[in-house]
């Protein structure tokens, strides 16, 4: 039976031009550059100073509180300075500047090719393994692993879901990890389950990925409690939220969490880091970005180490086309346009986009025609064009009455709006606002 959750979403053009591309590693060289600020929660602060030599996979920044993310250095070479550094947005921000000299890694990775099946780790020593690593969620967070997999006390986890919908257009770095690293995925799961105490995982799969569900299902009579989920193609399916409801009709409410409905969910790309970390004792200093646009002659899935500068990126697919109106750091749905293309990769970047000039403008705003369209498509039961309203008048304690705080910001309300109005751009500053508000009220 084929699933998907009931309210809202849309059916943008699938645009996968880059999934035949298989998975290419990037040669490190010349300088990275790696912000000690990748994740959400509190800085790392350095353990390195100028002038250190470092090896790929050696510790540089420690996680300062729970949620906070240790740093690992991504290459091996010489510590050239801690300083402000752009990322993407143009937002300076502290990173530790490595020359590339030569590609020595920490003697207790695991480099080989072979798959290590047997988990010999307790549940209590994964976590911390996981937390060790410098774990965060790759699905576009970026939210410390360890701290998701932390089960708060009085609240339990009855299963696991994994994110395999990549519903974002253009994205195929998860497609390409389930077609070649299909068993290292399920032992990943595996790791996952025993982490949170659980005995059953769901993997929820878009049936516009055929190849995948059909690998992922040939392994599971060989890994217990593991179930394929074939989704219907529906954005924004990737939400946690939008997923255990399409996975277990089960519905997370407002103000609350996933484990509140008995859910832990993680993104493919964390699994399969998890299981590098766990039994490779390999840290996240890499991971998948599809390097993709119509434009392009050719289309790539690239293995990157984190603060390789993305215009090394685009320098292996020939350079930027003279037409491109806009780099985008991830999908056209929820990725940002950026103004510093020559920003470094972080852990969660997932795909630099290349969109032509004549696709990278807004059409003309109109006045709202009060169709309602954008209540359709909310998959979070908001009413868009009354959050846009309040954010415009600073009515933000009416904004939060009607909860702009669970907005998710998919952009499935901009997109369907036959006016043009930019509608999350209001929603989000009104959600802003609102979580200040609130973050004030807990403080005082």
């Amino acid at each position: 039976m084929i699933k998907t959750f009931k309210h809202g979403g849309i059916h943008p053009a699938d645009n996968k031009i880059s999934a035949e591309s298989a998975i290419e590693t990037v040669a490190p060289e010349g300088i990275v550059q790696i912000f000690l600020s990748q994740h959400i929660g509190a800085p790392a602060t350095p353990v390195v100073a100028k002038g250190d030599r470092v090896k790929a996979g050696q510790l540089i920044a420690k996680s300062t509180g729970f949620v906070s993310a240790n740093i690992h250095s991504s290459v091996s070479g010489t510590v050239t300075n801690i300083d402000l550094v752009a990322d993407h947005l143009g937002i300076k921000k502290e990173a530790v500047v490595i020359k590339v000299e030569n590609d020595e890694w920490q003697e207790d990775i695991d480099r080989s090719d072979s798959i290590v099946k047997e988990i010999k780790l307790s549940a209590e020593e994964i976590l911390k393994k996981i937390a060790a690593s410098g774990m965060v969620g790759l699905g576009g967070a970026a939210f410390p692993s360890h701290v998701k997999l932390s089960v708060p006390p009085g609240k339990k986890a009855e299963y696991l879901i994994i994110n395999a919908a990549e519903c974002e257009p253009y994205l195929t770095s998860d497609y390409r990890l389930m077609l070649e690293h299909t068993e290292e995925l399920m032992i990943g799961v595996q790791i996952l389950k025993k982490a949170i105490g659980v005995t059953v995982a769901y993997v929820g799969v878009e049936i516009n990925k055929p190849k995948a569900i059909e690998k992922l299902n040939a392994l599971t009579s060989e890994y217990e409690g593991i179930r394929i989920v074939p989704l219907r193609k529906k954005y924004p399916q990737g939400g946690e939220k939008q997923l255990i409801k399409a996975v277990t009709s089960r519905e997370v409410p407002s103000g609350c969490l996933p484990v509140d409905v008995g859910a832990i969910v993680h993104n493919v790309g964390t699994t399969f880091s998890v299981y590098e970390a766990v039994q490779k004792n390999k840290p996240l200093i890499d991971n998948i970005v599809t390097v993709t646009g119509k434009s392009l002659s050719v289309q790539r899935n690239l293995l990157v180490r984190v603060g390789t500068p993305v215009s090394k990126l685009l320098e292996t697919m020939g350079g930027i086309p003279e037409n491109t109106g806009k780099v985008i750091f991830g999908g056209t749905m929820m990725g940002k346009a950026a103004s510093n293309p020559d920003a470094p990769t972080q852990k969660s970047t997932s795909a630099i986009l290349l969109m032509p000039e004549m696709e990278s403008h807004r059409g003309k705003v109109s006045a709202c025609i009060r169709c309602s369209r954008c209540v359709s498509v909310c998959p979070m039961n908001l009413e868009p064009y009354l959050l846009k309203r309040l954010a415009e008048c600073k009515m933000f304690e009416e904004s939060e009455k009607n909860s702009a705080h669970d907005c998710i910001e998919c952009g499935s309300c901009a997109y369907s709006c036959p006016a043009n109005i930019p509608l999350l751009d209001y929603i989000r500053l009104g959600k802003t606002e609102v979580l200040k508000m609130k973050r004030n009220r807990t403080t005082s």
